[in-house]
């Protein structure tokens, strides 16, 4: 299989290496990935500079860019044509719920199905490590497969792996859970007036409902979460905005 490798942690990131070193004797598979980290980059583009990008070796390519940017350079002709399933991660911690809004990891993937191919962005469960990236490149590895197998045009797998070295967890398909965040502003104002602000906060909880990527992640079990690229509205809200008259 014809695979990309991208992530949101950087080219050198040893989460992008475990799955190159699983995949790469099985599979043909390309990196182009961020030269430097780029987590919380969400779906951003680059619109009004260039993107450089840069051999490192043979297969494997530094962007600076975002990684919706990796994707879209990679599959607009900068590789070979006839990728079957792009590969976004391992992240660095986990990518829950609402927080794939922001995830550079998530929309990396998200990129790859609204391009038409198969992808899955995978992130380990835990924020301290170390992290088990050999279990979840192992596991991604196992099911690629599947994965490609089960794949359509309107939704990608978010999974997070849990930080379990020398077992093999058993997995859920779950749906994203709330986060609660509790975000806070510092800022610092220089000699001159302008006023530096940093957002920053404790790590968010969630609403632990029964069958969500959280609660499942927390019990120690993969959570895999078909996550559908369509901005589509509930039809409960749909139908309350259409029985109100708007002036």
């Amino acid at each position: 299989m014809r695979i990309l490798l991208t992530n949101d942690d950087g080219i050198e990131a040893p989460g992008l290496k475990a799955l190159m070193e699983i995949l790469g004797p099985l599979h043909d598979v390309w990196i182009v990935a961020p030269e430097n980290e780029k987590s919380g980059s969400s779906h951003s583009i680059t619109l009004r500079d260039s993107i450089r990008v840069r051999k490192i070796q043979d297969r494997r390519f530094s962007c600076r860019g975002n990684p919706v940017d990796c994707v879209m350079v990679a599959l607009l002709g900068l590789l070979p044509k006839g990728i079957e399933m792009v590969i976004s991660g391992i992240n660095h911690g986990p990518n829950l719920g609402t927080d794939i809004l922001y995830s550079g990891t998530a929309s990396a993937a998200s990129q790859a199905v609204l391009m038409g191919v198969p992808s899955a962005a995978v992130s380990i469960g835990s924020y301290a490590p170390p992290f088990d990236f050999a279990g979840a490149a192992a596991f991604m590895a196992r099911n690629l497969a599947l994965f490609r197998e089960l794949s359509d045009d309107d939704h990608f797998l978010n999974i997070n792996y849990p930080n379990a070295p020398g077992r093999k967890p058993d997995n859920v398909i779950t749906f994203p859970s709330r986060r609660i965040y509790r975000d806070e502003l510092h800022t610092y104002e220089a000699s001159n007036k302008d006023v530096f602000c940093f957002i920053g906060g404790p790590i968010p909880d969630s609403h632990l409902e029964e069958g969500s990527d959280c609660q499942v992640l927390a019990q120690g079990k993969v959570s895999i979460s078909p996550i559908h690229v369509h901005p589509a509205n509930c039809d409960s809200i749909e139908e309350q905005y259409r029985s109100v008259k708007f002036l």
